[in-house]
């Protein structure tokens, strides 16, 4: 398991991670913490997008 199929799977699995927080905003709580699930499942996104953009350059 070499540096980039690290990436790519702490990419997939930030990749999920943040569609499932964004859920959970949307779905499950009306409120502000709505919100505040939303913002860290779209930091999740950003995240996952950075890691599959270093994948060959590390």
């Amino acid at each position: 398991m070499n540096k980039n199929t690290v990436l790519g799977w702490a990419t997939l699995i930030m990749i999920i991670m943040g569609f499932i927080l964004i859920g959970l905003g949307i779905f499950r709580y009306d409120d502000v913490a709505g919100w505040g699930f939303g913002a860290v499942g779209v930091g999740f996104l950003a995240n996952a997008w950075v890691f599959s953009s270093l994948k060959g350059r590390v």
